[in-house]
């Protein structure tokens, strides 16, 4: 089993695309949408509200933001 190299979530056997770089890096998307997100529009996981690393990144701003506050 692997894990979406954008989004974090995991591919069922059989689904999803495996993309190779030039380099040798083996990428695997589950959607079209993170192929698209990742490739053609050169977004980062992180700064994305909906993938793993973004809600990850989202809860240590706010973590944070509450102990400046205190």
């Amino acid at each position: 089993m692997a894990k979406c190299t954008f989004c974090g979530e995991t591919l069922t056997t059989g689904t999803g695309k495996m993309y190779v770089k030039k380099d040798g890096k083996v990428l695997y998307f589950d959607k079209s949408k993170c192929q698209k997100n990742m490739l053609n529009l050169n977004r980062k996981p992180r700064e994305v509200r909906w993938t793993e690393e973004g809600r990850i990144a989202k809860k240590l701003i706010l973590a944070s933001i509450k102990t400046k506050k205190q």
